[in-house]
C-alpha cells in the first residue's frame, strides 16, 4: 500500500523556507539524509519534497459553476502542509514504526493510506 505523510507547516517553518539565512543546521541536515537513505534502500520511499511558502501558493475553490482563486500568504498556518513523502509499506503500522524513526525534534505529521482508483 501506499501511504503519503504530511509535513506539517508552521509560522517558522513558512519564514524558514522564504530565507537562505534560515538554513538547516548542518548535522541535523545529515540526519535527515542517513534516515532518507535507509528508506530508499529499504524500497520504501517512492518520493518527497518540501513545499514552498505559501507566499507562493495561489488556492482554488469550486462552488457550482463559479472558481474562486485566492492567492497566498496563507495565514491558518497550523492547517498547512510543508512537506510530504510517498511511501511504499505493507501497513499503515509499517508506516507509523518508520517514522518514529524519523530523526526530529519537532514536529507534527499525518499519515494517509493512497486510495487505489480503479482504472478507466
Amino acid at each position: 500500500m501506499q501511504v503519503l505523510i504530511l509535513a506539517k507547516s508552521g509560522p517558522e517553518s513558512e519564514a524558514a523556507s522564504e530565507s537562505p539565512a534560515q538554513a538547516p543546521d548542518p548535522d541535523a541536515f545529515a540526519a535527515y539524509v542517513r534516515f532518507s537513505k535507509e528508506l530508499v534502500d529499504a524500497g520504501v520511499l517512492l518520493a518527497e519534497g518540501r513545499l514552498l511558502p505559501t507566499s507562493n501558493a495561489a488556492r482554488v475553490q469550486f462552488e457550482g459553476a463559479t472558481r474562486t482563486v485566492t492567492d497566498g500568504p496563507f495565514t491558518e498556518a497550523k492547517e498547512l502542509v510543508g512537506g510530504y513523502w510517498l511511501w511504499q509499506v505493507r501497513s499503515l503500522d509499517e508506516a507509523v514504526e518508520w517514522l518514529k524513526r524519523a530523526p526530529f525534534e519537532g514536529g507534527d505529521f499525518e499519515i494517509r493510506q493512497v486510495m487505489e482508483m480503479p482504472a478507466p
